[in-house]
């Protein structure tokens, strides 16, 4: 084992680690993406695909990464590139696949922090009543526009204001990574995953209860509302898109083919349990997704916008469904504002721990392979990320932002999540694999798990991999539907990603190119 000028952090406690993961994966797809995906692709027909998922890709990947990252960790590299060099010492090249699990999450962090801090923004201005005056569909959407800086209106002559949140929002998160995993992540994921599963189940709670607001609407119900997006269409089953629908939302909600639990689990120790300590991760990122978040948007919306227009706002996609339809509901409701700073406090909660878990490979990857200490890693990390944000600031309203989601948050994710768990049952080997899961572990792993592990979750990966490329995958590389004005724009986007990508590769090129003289030097 090789070793660092400085001492790698550790996690203070089991609980702490398993807020850490479930925040990571606790985001605003659990609120937003999910009922959106429910809805619009068979309802509770849509649950069938998204168990056998969970079952199948889902829940085998999350003890894939927690094996894998305590493993790397062991050798003092918390990435990719050095977990997968551990892996397989051999080859030289595979480092270089491990790219993808730095330069993916990268990438979400650019896009993503902006948008988070608009449910940051959202929550003052819920206080304040400042979109009170908001009382429709078309006028939200232009409080939404407006602050987004998409357009100058009567809400906002500027992005000035959301660019202020933004600030705000981003140096929350490098603070909270200056202040390590203990002292930071530990910390903040203890607090925040309580509050925001406290501020959703008292939303939930509250949507139960509503009653119809016109009594010569009846039918206007909870209970209908909670029909739609649960009662089953079975003949959605046919359609591959649903199954791809719902596998890709498990990849969503779990932040499994990211490299983010990686990093999280190599600062495990060697007998920490990560069977017992992934499933509870995963059942309280699906209790926030199915529970809370199937029982908040959707089913309000139906009560009080009715059946004929709810398929029209269940698809409308997910910006929409937070920012402009849910503000409207709960501004129909008694203690609207403070219902409104519920919502969008949890959103940010959620984007919050989710977010500083994005950024934490790059950070713990210039810590171990280039022997710095954190807060120079952190220094680095916040001066190139805060450049980096600025096209999806100020270009959202070119396709910047989408184009950074489909590389970073679809492509990256669902190649990633391929090369892992080939590499884990194929490489590493299964009846290893099997035993390093099991090493401290206080619950055993059903035995069909070692089948499902080593062919049916590779097989899976490769099929959702060809399909995904061949439906949207391939329109979307050859720019199919992009108008011609932002052409340009998606073009230098795809340049400057392959330039990251490239200085990524570089630098582990570097930093084992510095290890190997160390290394020679010793034996000397």
């Amino acid at each position: 084992m090789r070793q660092l000028k400085h001492k790698r952090d550790t996690w203070g406690s089991r609980l702490g680690i398993i807020m850490a993961v479930a925040g990571s994966a606790v985001g605003l797809g659990n609120f937003l993406r999910f009922p959106t995906q429910a809805a619009s692709n068979g309802g509770g027909a849509f649950m069938i695909p998204y168990f056998i998922s969970l079952l199948l890709l889902g829940i085998p990947l999350m003890w894939i990464e927690w094996t894998l990252g305590r493993y790397g960790g062991g050798f003092e590299h918390g990435t990719a590139p050095g977990i997968f060099h551990s892996l397989w010492q051999k080859n030289r090249f595979i480092k270089y696949f491990g790219v993808i699990g730095i330069f993916g999450p990268f990438v979400i962090f650019i896009y993503y922090t902006f948008i988070e801090s608009w449910t940051l923004g959202y929550s003052f201005y819920s206080l304040k009543g400042l979109y009170a005056q908001a009382t429709d569909q078309a006028s939200m959407q232009a409080f939404l526009k407006g602050y987004q800086g998409l357009e100058k209106n009567s809400f906002f002559s500027s992005i000035v204001p959301a660019y202020i949140f933004f600030l705000i929002a981003f140096s929350l998160n490098i603070l909270v990574l200056y202040r390590g995993i203990k002292g930071g992540i530990e910390r903040v994921a203890k607090i925040a995953m309580p509050v925001l599963l406290g501020f959703g189940i008292l939303l939930m709670i509250r949507v139960l209860t509503l009653g119809s607001p016109d009594p010569a609407k009846p039918d206007w119900n909870i209970v209908n509302g909670l029909g739609f997006l649960w009662n089953p269409d079975f003949s959605a089953l046919k359609s591959a898109k649903v199954w791809l629908a719902a596998a890709g939302q498990i990849f969503f909600t779990l932040s499994v083919g990211i490299g983010v639990i990686l990093t999280y689990a190599s600062y495990l120790s060697k007998g920490d349990d990560v069977v017992l300590s992934g499933l509870t991760a995963v059942s309280v990122n699906e209790f926030a997704e199915i529970v809370l978040g199937g029982s908040i948007i959707i089913p309000a919306a139906f009560v009080f916008f009715g059946p004929g227009l709810i398929q029209a706002i269940a698809t409308q996609g997910a910006f929409d469904l937070g920012f402009v339809t849910m503000p409207l509901i709960l501004g129909k409701i008694p203690l609207s504002a403070l219902f409104g700073f519920m919502w969008f406090g949890l959103l940010f909660l959620a984007g919050v721990t989710s977010s500083i878990s994005l950024a934490y490979p790059a950070v713990a990857f210039l810590e171990d392979e280039f022997d710095i200490s954190r807060k120079k890693a952190v220094a680095i990390f916040a001066a190139v990320s805060f450049a980096l944000c600025q096209p999806a600031i100020f270009l959202l309203g070119k396709g910047v932002v989408n184009e950074l989601d489909f590389w970073g948050g679809t492509f990256c994710l669902v190649l990633f999540g391929t090369v892992e768990a080939v590499l884990f049952a194929w490489v590493f080997g299964m009846d290893r694999a099997w035993a390093e899961i099991h090493h401290g572990a206080d619950l055993a792993v059903p035995r069909i798990y070692k089948f499902i592990i080593k062919f049916v979750t590779p097989l899976f990966l490769i099929l959702i991999l060809g399909f995904w490329l061949y439906q949207e995958g391939i329109p979307t590389i050859f720019l199919k539907g992009v108008s011609e004005a932002d052409k340009p724009y998606i073009f230098w986007t795809r340049i400057g990603l392959l330039f990251l990508f490239a200085c990524l590769a570089v630098m582990v090129k570097i930093a084992w190119r510095r290890k190997t003289g160390k290394w020679e030097k010793e034996l000397i």
